[in-house]
């Protein structure tokens, strides 16, 4: 997901990173961070020796991202559950500048779905046609409560588009990622299994 991203969706670059007018990408699942981090240096935004010691104590590259130490990095994560809020806060902001081109994506995983912040703001987002955000799930089948209808219909219910795709599928990630209404928020959900599902 994060390379289909940086590679073929997201209008930034490392000389583009402070551009006011550049698409925003915020990785809600901050524990998440090894891939994020090796896509960030695969493009330029970082050293590639940084990855040397991600982790360490001496790193800037720590367990979760820090926006202050991490060069194209949107938002420090910490908690589950944060990362859409904050994706609907900057899609509004941009709204709010008369900056329409700009795209918010947010990844988060399907446990995260689980937390009721997400639930204020996949609502919000609905009701208010927040056009410029793409929120994206990774379903590995984690979340404890699940959603009936599975975890697209959790936003769909609230006036999002959706599409469920192979999460591992870059062909069908990139569609899912560039075909959103231009009248509503949009989600994809990539499931990812390891094959044991029933």
């Amino acid at each position: 997901m994060l390379w289909v991203l940086y590679d073929r969706v997201l209008r930034i670059t490392p000389e583009t990173a402070d551009d006011p007018d550049r698409d925003r990408f915020l990785l809600s699942k901050g524990h998440a961070v090894a891939g994020y981090y090796a896509v960030l240096a695969a493009k330029g935004f970082l050293p590639d020796h940084w990855l040397d010691d991600q982790g360490g104590p001496d790193s800037r590259l720590g367990d979760h991202p820090d926006r202050l130490l991490v060069p194209g990095v949107e938002i420090g994560s910490g908690s589950l559950g944060h990362g859409l809020g904050l994706g609907v806060g900057t899609a509004l902001g941009l709204r709010a500048q008369g900056r329409t081109d700009p795209r918010v994506y947010v990844l988060l995983g399907d446990a995260e779905l689980d937390e009721g912040s997400n639930h204020e703001a996949i609502a919000y987002a609905g009701a208010t046609g927040l056009v410029n955000l793409t929120a994206i799930v990774l379903d590995n089948r984690s979340a404890s409560h699940g959603w009936p209808g599975g975890a697209a219909s959790r936003f769909t219910v609230n006036g999002w588009t959706a599409a469920t795709v192979d999460g591992r599928d870059h062909d069908a990630l990139h569609t899912a990622l560039t075909g959103h209404d231009p009248h509503r928020p949009h989600v994809v959900v990539a499931v990812v299994t390891d094959g044991e599902q029933p």
